[in-house]
Parts: structure tokens; sequence; C-alpha cells
């Protein structure tokens, strides 16, 4: 245990005082008894059990004023508390298929509005980076508690070309690496993409990290997104994957070509199941909104030094109302 304010606890000095100064007053009062009153009203205030628990309610007083004092300095003590924290990777498919209006008023607007609303329930223990793909991935926000950068990073994306759901993993993932400090992954190429060995995460890696994958099409581009997630997988990093749309898909027109895009639910609920994550469906904004609300932060238990005076004081305050109410009850005022 430790303080804050170490020369308060000077105040317990006084404790002998108060100590003194109660004995004196029972003395006076045993004087007060012998000079003025008679024998048989001494005995009769001294029966019936009331002598022997006379002392009860001063002793919860001074018990109370020491709590209270130790309190005055501001103790802190080393405490596992379960607490919310890690990062979560928002990983945003910005191809240009996010620009169809099958949500309202698009998938992309759509999908920030949601996004918006779920940063802004994290606590501040939480960090959050925000990572945009399509035919590459960039990380357009490093994990961050400050929400108004996270939602100015929202509004940035705006919808671009083809899809690629292994660049997202793979930036997704170096982003966690740059703030955990892991071993950046270098890419997977097209020839690595079938045979690839996952390299190792090296000991004390930020296990609490997930990335939480947003795509409304089906992966048109290499490298193999199956062999990005095994790379998840071996770092231990869930990665949740949501699909804005339906199997059946939709059709929108994209630069002047008429394009039939569909979710790719097979591969998303692959990529899920390697990396031990859940796999949504969102068909509306409604469905978006729900599926986020579900997608809680790691609790972990982390011991850290937390202040405990205001626990002291009311424990102080309480036995001082014990003290005062057996008083009140007993003898019929407060010692």
């Amino acid at each position: 245990m430790s303080f804050i304010w170490p020369a308060m606890l000077w105040s317990l000095l006084a404790l002998p005082l108060f100590g003194l100064l109660y004995l004196r007053m029972q003395k006076r009062r045993a004087l007060y008894a012998l000079r003025y009153g008679s024998l048989g009203l001494v005995q009769q205030a001294g029966g019936s059990g009331i002598s022997s628990r006379r002392h009860l309610p001063a002793m919860l007083f001074f018990a109370g004023l020491t709590v209270l004092l130790f309190a005055l300095g501001r103790p802190q003590m080393v405490l596992g508390l379960p607490k919310a924290e890690g990062i979560v990777i928002l990983a945003f498919d910005v191809s240009g298929s996010m620009s169809a209006d099958d949500f309202e008023p698009t998938r992309m607007e759509a999908a920030k509005v949601v996004a918006r609303d779920f940063v802004s329930r994290q606590p501040t223990s939480v960090q959050i980076g925000i990572v945009a793909f399509s035919d590459s991935g960039f990380s357009t926000q490093l994990p961050t508690n400050d929400q108004a950068a996270i939602l100015e990073s929202i509004d940035r994306l705006q919808p671009q070309r083809g899809t690629s759901l292994a660049n997202g993993i793979i930036v997704s993932l170096n982003t966690i690496a740059n703030a955990t400090g892991q071993e950046p992954i270098l890419g997977i190429t097209e020839a690595e993409s079938s045979q690839v060995t996952p390299t190792p995460a090296p000991l004390g890696a930020d296990n609490s990290a997930v990335i939480v994958l947003l795509t409304d099409g089906e992966n048109n581009m290499e490298p193999d997104p199956l062999a990005a997630a095994e790379f998840a997988a071996e770092r231990e990093v869930p990665i949740h994957t949501i699909a804005v749309g339906s199997a059946a898909g939709t059709i929108l027109t994209v630069n002047g070509f008429t394009v039939h895009t569909k979710v790719d639910e097979a591969t998303l609920r692959q990529i899920s199941e390697i990396t031990d994550g859940l796999y949504f469906n969102a068909q509306t904004e409604d469905d978006l909104r729900d599926i986020y609300e579900n997608i809680e932060p790691h609790l972990r238990v982390k011991e850290d030094e937390t202040e405990v005076t205001a626990i002291l004081a009311g424990l102080g305050i309480l036995v001082f109302l014990i003290g005062g109410i057996l008083s009140l009850l007993w003898f019929g005022h407060i010692p």
C-alpha cells in the first residue's frame, strides 16, 4: 500500500489524545456518580448489563475516527479489476460496390453511421484503429482512444475499386503489430498464398486485439484471404466478419459498367472459423447496428494501483453511524 498524501498520516497521533480525553471523562463521570448519586441509584445504573456495553459506542467512534484519519493519506492499493481494454481494428471494404443504395442512403454511409455509434460507446481503455481496403489496403487511423480522430477517419472513407480481403487482413494485423511491438507481416504474394507458413508472434504479444472486417462483396483479387486468416490465427487475433448484403447479390452500375455483386458467405465464414471469430450477415442498417452491439471489447483482469480513499471514508462513516445509533438506543445521547 502507498499513499498520495503520506504527511496526513501524522494526524493519527491525535488518537492517543482522544483516548486519554475519553478516560478522563469517564473518571469524572464516576466521581460525580459517587459524590451526588445515592448508592442505590449507582447500583441500578450499573445493572442490567448497561455497564458492560457503556464503552462500545465510544469504541466504535474511536474506530471510525481511526479509519477516517487513515483515509486522509489517500491510500492506494494494487487491485486486480476486470477492465474492458484492447485494440479493435475496424476494417472497411471501400470497393466500388459499397456505393450501392440497397442500404439508406448507401452501404458505405450506413456502415459509417453504425461505426460512429460503436466508437462513441467504447470506454477510453479501448483503442480503435481504422483500416480501408479495396484492391489494396491501408491504415487510415492508428489505434487510439481519441474518438474525434477516429470519427474523422471514418468520415473520410470513400468507395474506390476492387476487393482484396487478404490485403485488408494483413494491413489490420500490421496495424496491431505496430501498436503492440510485434513483428510486422511483409505480405503474401500470389506464389506464396497457397503454401504459407505464418510467422509466430513474439513472446508477450498482446492478444486482446480483434479485427472487425466489414465487406459487401466477394473477394476478386489475390492473394488468398484464407492464407491471411492463418496469420491472424497464429497471432491469436480473432476476425469478426460482417457481410453487408445478401448471398443472392444485387446489380449496380460502377463507372458506367453494370456489375453483379454478392456476398461470399462461405469464405467469410471460413475466415471467422479459422481465427475463432464470429460471422454476421447484415441485411439492413438495423441488423448492422445489432451486430455492432454484440461485439464487445475483451475483458481481462489487470492489476493496477487504485486509490481506495472513498472506500475507507465510507467505512469510517458507517462505523460512526453504528456507534451513534447504539448510543441513542441504549443511553439516549451520543457519546
